[in-house]
């Protein structure tokens, strides 16, 4: 019996992928435990090796198309078996309750014996209200190409949508894009009139208008952009974010790293960057403010005896939360260096599954952008979140004469969840971490070998 290629689940929470590469074709022999398939999830490109050795057949989804986890994407032929030992096409598409088509079109029997197609193109179909079985197709199965083409076949011969319309009404349609066959027409029989389309973008909010006579460059939103989304929007809405926004003299902070600097060079090491910098004594005050190192899981607080520190870094096509386990333990080098190697692998998408989680904190500098101050979304189900701002030199008030004078000023806004975390205990963690930054060299020194 043919092996079933099964998408594997990569995270707790995980319902999709997409498919970026199949690495073989339909046909092309495979060796169990070579690389067959490259995914992308919303943290990580991985790649999917193959479950047993044979010939790939039976590809059920292609490049670029999100995939269903634990589901079967295609199969393994053994010697001596062929295409004719595959499962029924019913039993291999397994399509999700939105890929089915239209029940409206047939009765169960007629659906059972519905011609084979591909997702994209029963959906495709069922959008237009088309009977799959009525597409010719090129193939085993009927693919999107086909479907667009019986489309070009029916405009050829008659309009597939024939709508009666006042030339106001289109004009006015077009403008607001408004689809004149969503409307139903309050004219003599039944013709759009221009009050129906005025009526119809009244009801509409500014989100769901679309602007007309404007180019546009669509960008599918899936993947790792789809699922920042899911995982922003789902924070968001279910965590109540408080803001507190503190500044920091950045002054002996500034020595204190010129002098580490100063060592490394003469030891041939890297600087340390003002990120590792900020990492080590995030970690040492998150030691002394637990509820700050939360997570709220089943209704309970978990206060986690580890610190996981992650760093949001930007990728070309999304962001990734690298993070830095045990940075309480760990000294300013081997942060320094973890980082480096963390933020080098984020960016050639050589990311582990070990190495983007985990996370208790985070925190995203974007202070080498020159911004100046911002504020951040919970990374869940973390409890807070530190948005750090670009370092600016302004004039200050210095002592209780009055003193002025110019100093490195530091920005730093924390986001909290307000239902682990109070105000007064947000703000008692950001005027530690404040203090450790005006007098650091006793955080900094007492890891250094």
């Amino acid at each position: 019996m043919p092996t079933p290629f099964i998408m594997p689940k990569m995270d707790m929470d995980q319902e999709t992928v997409t498919i970026i590469e199949w690495l073989k074709k339909e046909g092309d022999k495979v060796e169990k435990g070579e690389p067959v398939i490259v995914i992308e999830t919303d943290k990580i490109t991985s790649e999917v090796e193959a479950p047993a050795s044979g010939e790939l057949a039976g590809i059920l989804y292609k490049e670029n198309e999100e995939t269903p986890v634990t589901k079967v994407v295609a199969y393994i032929l053994a010697d001596g078996e062929s295409e004719a030992d595959l499962p029924k096409v019913a039993e291999k598409s397994e399509p999700k309750d939105e890929e089915m088509v239209n029940k409206d079109e047939g009765t169960a029997d007629q659906l059972t014996t519905q011609k084979a197609a591909t997702p994209v193109a029963e959906r495709l179909a069922s959008a237009l209200h088309i009977n799959i079985n009525q597409i010719p197709s090129s193939g085993q199965r009927v693919t999107k190409a086909d479907v667009e083409t019986y489309i070009k076949s029916l405009d050829g011969v008659q309009p597939r949508v024939s709508v009666a319309a006042t030339p106001a009404a289109r004009r006015v349609a077009t403008e607001k894009g408004i689809s004149l066959e969503s409307l139903t027409g309050s004219g003599p029989r039944g013709r759009v009139q221009e009050v129906d389309v005025l009526e119809a973008a009244s009801t509409q909010t500014p989100e769901t208008r679309k602007p007309a006579g404007i180019p546009a460059t669509s960008i599918p939103v899936v993947g790792m952009r789809k699922r920042i989304a899911e995982r922003m929007t789902a924070s968001y809405q279910a965590a109540p974010h408080i803001y507190l926004t503190v500044e920091g003299d950045m002054t002996e902070a500034e020595n204190s790293r010129k002098r580490l600097n100063a060592l490394a060079d003469k030891q041939a090491r890297p600087k340390v960057s003002v990120t590792a910098y900020l990492v080590k004594m995030v970690a040492w005050v998150l030691k002394r403010h637990p509820y700050l190192n939360a997570s709220l899981i089943d209704n309970e607080i978990q206060l986690w005896d580890e610190v996981h520190i992650g760093i949001a870094t930007a990728l070309e096509n999304g962001l990734i939360v690298p993070v830095i386990h045990d940075a309480d333990t760990r000294s300013i080098d081997e942060i320094n260096e973890c980082l480096r190697n963390l933020t080098r692998q984020a960016y050639n998408g050589e990311l582990s599954k070990e190495e983007i989680e985990g996370g208790t904190f985070t925190i995203s500098n974007l202070g080498m952008y020159g911004v100046k101050s911002f504020t951040a979304i919970i990374n869940p189900p973390q409890s807070a979140i530190l948005a750090v701002g670009s370092l600016v030199r302004k004039p200050v008030v210095i002592d209780e004469n009055d003193t002025i004078a110019v100093r490195p000023i530091l920005t730093m806004t924390l986001a909290a969840d307000h239902r682990i975390v109070d105000g007064v205990t947000a703000a008692e963690f950001l005027s530690d971490l404040v203090g450790v930054l005006e007098t650091p060299d006793s955080v900094i020194f007492q890891k250094i070998n």
